[in-house]
């Protein structure tokens, strides 16, 4: 019986290997044998979850022919991975990838660290900040006051709370928008919206396009879901998208869905002005493409001279091209799990009636306590708190990056939760590995593409401020050190990180 859950393929495997190669590991590194080369670039991919475990590997020969290598590189790589315990073979059932006992899993998306590491690690896997009290304290207790009607009733709300999707709309409205309740269906976080809208859209095989670089949980959850994705590149620095390039993907690939992010892109920061708004879904309408926008981090803007375009739905305000996701996660707390909808009627029907099949509702209580910050003002003030903290992180963590690693590359973003930084050549990878050696996490690059993208990246949130930001910058600067020298590929991860 075989070991192996998944199969990776020759050419997909080649180009995620091809793709760590196109940025030299640093200067006055060693350039090891190509079969030690090549060990190390799988085992890099099993670590950090771009490889699943127990997936099947090529035969030897089919992955000597993708890599235009010899066949006797291909054996010697196997070898070694299975001494090191990262690789386990059977004749018969053929090659697949494991871990070592006692390492943790890899993650495959970008979860938080369990509250019990943290004292030993700085997590900057996760863009998400603590919460902003008083105003969760008080929107719970608003909740327990409002919540003994809603006790004396089954307690389902596939759609939503009715009172909630009233608040919703009304802040589109208000927003220029007009917008009606049954437009909106409330969901469990933004995830749960993206979900319901792929399981509905786009089946098994659909093809999705997708920003590149972009959000890393997203993309996996396509993935999972079985779709195509067809990466369209962004411009460099903040310019965000590339209208040209989307316009040839619409055309070419005519994908069932596009997934965007307008508003202070995760990972880049890029904020679409109202003219690319305009044109993107102009294109998408011609071509019969969906365009998933995802609002998350709207409201995160920290510069006051930054002019805040319309949203996109304003240029489709019926809901039948763009399908506009939000959620009180970014601008308030992740653990308010509280997303939503805005689409068209006729979708919204469509997305309640798929979703019973998956997911009964959203927690009322969370929805109750929501709905109280937006009634009373306490959401305005929680946001404007949440600013404030954000441009304070952003800032220390600027200043430090740049003292300790003045090679490394990046445009500060007036808004979002997250820098995207170039790393002066060394693998992001590699870095990653590194960093979890020496005490900090961050996700590398290629997490945000698709095969393999952006080796030469990494993904820094404004999670940390003060001496702490000083602190993960120095640590990212010792991991750096290691990966310029050669080290990093084999730097065994902490063991207090569970995926």
């Amino acid at each position: 019986m075989a070991q192996w859950t998944s199969a990776v393929g020759a050419a997909q495997l080649a180009r995620q290997l091809q793709a760590q190669q196109q940025r030299p590991a640093g200067p006055g590194s060693r350039r090891p044998p190509a079969y030690r080369a090549l060990a190390d670039g799988i085992r890099l991919l099993v670590l950090e979850g771009r490889v699943a475990v127990a997936a099947r590997l090529p035969a030897e020969r089919e992955l000597a022919v993708a890599l235009a290598v010899s066949r006797t590189t291909v054996a010697a790589a196997y070898e070694a991975l299975r001494a090191e315990g990262f690789l386990e073979s059977r004749r018969g059932a053929g090659s697949w990838t494991a871990v070592p006992a006692g390492n943790p899993l890899p993650a495959r998306g970008l979860e938080p660290l369990p509250p019990e590491a943290l004292g030993s690690m700085i997590d900057l896997g996760c863009a998400s900040l603590p919460a902003p009290e008083p105003w969760l304290t008080r929107a719970v207790q608003g909740a327990l006051e409002e919540l003994p009607p809603y006790a004396h009733t089954h307690g389902d709300y596939p759609a939503g709370l009715p009172a909630l999707r009233q608040m919703i709309a009304d802040r589109y409205t208000a927003d220029g928008i007009p917008t009606m309740p049954e437009q909106i269906m409330v969901t469990t976080g933004a995830m749960g919206a993206i979900d319901a809208i792929c399981h509905l859209f786009a089946g098994r095989g659909e093809r999705i396009a997708v920003e590149s670089p972009s959000y890393a949980n997203i993309l996996q959850l396509m993935r999972e879901a079985g779709a195509r994705l067809v990466p369209v590149a962004m411009e460099e620095g903040l310019g965000g998208w590339d209208l040209n390039r989307w316009r040839q993907v619409l055309r070419d690939a005519a994908p069932r869905l596009g997934y965007v992010v307008a508003d202070f892109h995760n990972p880049t920061g890029a904020l679409a002005d109202e003219e690319r708004r305009r044109a993107l879904v102009d294109a998408a309408r011609s071509a019969g493409t969906v365009l998933v926008v995802d609002e998350t981090m709207r409201e995160l803007h920290l510069d006051e001279e930054v002019a805040m375009p319309r949203p996109v739905c304003a240029f489709d305000p019926a809901g039948s091209t763009v399908l506009t996701v939000g959620s009180a996660s970014k601008a308030f707390w992740a653990g308010m799990r509280i997303g939503w909808v805005r689409a068209a009627p006729d979708v919204i029907r469509s997305l309640v009636a798929a979703r019973a099949y998956a997911d009964m509702g959203t927690p009322v209580l969370e929805q109750l306590a929501v709905n109280w910050l937006m009634r009373t003002g306490g959401w305005q003030e929680a946001v404007r708190l949440r600013r404030e903290q954000a441009r304070e992180n952003r800032d220390a963590l600027v200043a430090a990056v740049r003292r300790e690693l003045p090679e490394w590359e990046f445009s500060v973003p007036g808004g979002g939760l997250t820098l995207w930084v170039r790393t002066g050549g060394l693998s992001g990878s590699r870095l990653a590995v590194a960093g979890e050696g020496v005490g900090v996490r961050v996700p590398s690059g290629p997490r945000f593409g698709v095969d393999g993208a952006f080796e030469g990246y990494v993904r820094l949130p404004f999670t940390v401020g003060g001496p702490v930001a000083d602190e993960a910058a120095q640590r990212l600067a010792q991991a750096a050190r290691l990966v310029g020298a050669g080290g990093g590929a084999g730097v065994e991860a902490p063991r207090t990180f569970v995926a």
